[in-house]
């Protein structure tokens, strides 16, 4: 019998949904599959123990483990050597394991809005397809909207779509999802309608330990009524109770500690799951891949040889009548804020001691307390305006009816970070986020330092940036790594040329899954690597709340700039400072 353990850290967590550092949890045997072996007795060291015990090897096990393989083959460990178990007696324990099923209830609160439809059943079913999601699993939705169980599952369906590698199976798997997925109406501030939820919900649970997910894709002003109501009516009574949040977590320092206060009335930290998605993709998962397990980066990763840093973010459309939601808002609040200074966090921080969860969030912390608040005149905003463009016109920000005509809301910002640290000081760390330019992407670009005393410096001419090594982590579309080094062009002549060495995730035959499949997978396995923890939520506030509210209170106007351009110049004024061009201007091969 072949034994896998690729997964030992989520834990199946305690009635409060909890799995604290140092306290022995329930792991999960495999990432996806072999579902019902995860217990507390029945995890990875009794795997290992087996596969040893299978080869003829003795060791000693711990006392959890070998509590374990008494309750199956109490004979085989009298005299002090459970290691002799045999794979048949581990097959029991499987069995015993297996007899006490529990089962996982995901309720979607806000069922019948975009992000439900559009991002969450998709995610669920495509964990389901790829045999992700618990033998015993049942999907709710729940909204204000009468809807039956039918209705329901016609408007998921319209949303499905199957894995590539997959997909001869897909109308069956669809059809097995569907019957999954339940529909009940109530109010967000109804604990009598959340009683009858939980009523409906006990009936699919059964007498199997219940596990509850509550995912708040609904605005932010109702997530404590939710979240209050869920607590008191709806929590699981024998298992683990989470709930994730949705940005955005707050408008400044002060909401966003109100936020926090108001959710630990009901919930502590660890039932708490903060979600960015953008912590879900892959290049961004991939990162710290890259930096902690290649060597040669490791001593390039420093203010020694790294010149500057720029977070990318473009999009190529408007507001298109989500105006009003953003408006209030801006790009600085929806962006910068949290997506970028998540992935600069993880780009900069320091070596985690291993990749449990805490660990990390510990080493992000510590990079973000050490940023300066961001200044003034370390800012620009701009909003696009109205341009005609091929006979065709592109409305201006404040053409979307939802929003006000004077509106001085910013859908472009680009700003300069610095971290005090003995690694990164002195080295700007750029970000630029925008709507409505001339392109869609999303990029981290590693800018090096120049060559001191280049012999080749007269073939780059005067402008030594052409000759600068660049590396590049394209996050989306076409997600890619690549390298840009200097390059003798073939030839009796000496021409030089940065050639772009491209490494893309085509490679790969598997499909990459989506940010929110990952997420949803991880809170579900008590996961919470990907997750912002309340302490670096208040310390991302911290650094963009002096300038939220100094910007809102002078009301300075945003630099315009034409739909479908680069941006305000304003931004290429504020590289210029730092003796920093931006990469994303320049053109280059892409696979």
């Amino acid at each position: 019998m072949a034994l896998s353990c690729m997964r030992c850290s989520a834990g199946a967590g305690n009635g409060a949904g909890s799995v604290r550092r140092g306290a022995p949890a329930a792991p999960s045997f495999v990432r996806c599959g072999l579902r019902g072996l995860a217990t507390a007795a029945a995890g990875c060291r009794v795997a290992a123990a087996a596969a040893a015990a299978a080869k003829g090897v003795k060791g000693a096990m711990d006392a959890g483990v070998e509590n374990a393989v008494r309750s199956v083959a109490p004979s085989k460990v009298e005299n002090g050597s459970p290691s002799e178990i045999i794979v048949d007696d581990f097959q029991d324990l499987i069995s015993l394991s297996e007899n006490d099923e529990s089962t996982v209830t995901i309720t979607v609160v806000g069922a019948s809005g975009d992000l439900a439809k559009k991002k969450i059943f998709p995610a669920l079913f495509a964990l389901y397809y790829e045999d992700c999601l618990p033998k015993h699993f049942t999907i709710f939705g729940y909204a204000r909207s009468n809807m039956t169980d039918a209705e329901l599952r016609n408007m998921v369906s319209r949303t499905l779509t199957c894995r590539i590698d997959k997909r001869e199976n897909c109308n069956e798997k669809m059809e097995e999802f569907l019957k999954r997925c339940f529909y009940h109406s109530g109010q967000y501030d109804s604990e009598e309608h959340f009683r009858d939820l939980d009523k409906k919900l006990k009936q699919h649970e059964g007498s199997r330990v219940s596990n509850r997910l509550f995912y708040l894709s609904i605005p932010p002003n109702i997530f404590l009524d939710v979240v209050k109501c869920a607590s008191i009516s709806s929590s699981s009574v024998n298992g683990w109770t989470r709930v994730i949040v949705e940005k955005p977590f707050g408008r400044d320092s002060d909401s966003s500690a109100a936020l926090t206060r108001g959710l630990k009335q009901y919930l502590v930290e660890d039932q708490i799951f903060r979600i960015d998605h953008y912590l879900g993709k892959e290049l961004v998962e991939n990162l710290s891949v890259l930096r902690f397990s290649n060597l040669v980066f490791e001593p390039l990763w420093s203010r020694q040889y790294i010149r500057n840093v720029q977070l990318i973010f473009s999009e190529d459309f408007g507001t298109e009548g989500r105006g009003g939601y953003f408006d209030r808002y801006g790009i600085i609040r929806d962006i910068m804020q949290n997506h970028l200074l998540q992935i600069l966090a993880i780009f900069a921080m320091e070596t985690p001691i291993s990749l449990e969860a805490e660990d990390i969030r510990n080493e992000k912390v510590k990079v973000l307390c050490s940023m300066k608040p961001l200044q003034l005149e370390d800012v620009v905003i701009g909003q696009y305006k109205s341009h005609t463009k091929g006979g065709t016109t592109y409305p201006a920000y404040t053409d979307d009816k939802t929003v006000p005509k004077d509106s001085l809301t910013p859908t472009f910002a680009a700003a300069a970070l610095f971290i005090n640290n003995a690694r990164w000081d002195g080295v700007p760390f750029l970000m630029k986020a925008g709507k409505a330019l001339h392109t869609k992407g999303a990029e981290i670009r590693v800018q090096f330092r120049h060559v001191p005393g280049n012999l080749y410096k007269r073939s780059f001419g005067t402008d030594l940036d052409t000759s600068t090594n660049e590396l590049v982590i394209r996050v989306q579309p076409d997600e890619a790594i690549y390298l840009k080094i200097n390059n003798k062009i073939p030839g009796l002549g000496m021409r030089l040329d940065r050639k772009t060495d491209v490494e893309t995730c085509p490679r790969y035959s598997k499909e990459i899954p989506d940010a929110y499949e990952r997420l949803l997978l991880d809170a579900i396995e008590g996961e919470r690597r990907l997750f912002i923890r309340s302490d670096e939520l208040d310390a991302a506030w911290e650094l963009f709340t002096p300038l939220l509210k100094e910007l809102e209170e002078k009301r300075i106007a945003p630099e315009l700039y034409p739909y479908g351009s680069r941006g305000p110049v304003g931004a290429h004024y504020l590289a210029a400072k730092y003796n920093v061009r931006w990469g994303d201007l320049t053109t280059e091969h892409k696979a």
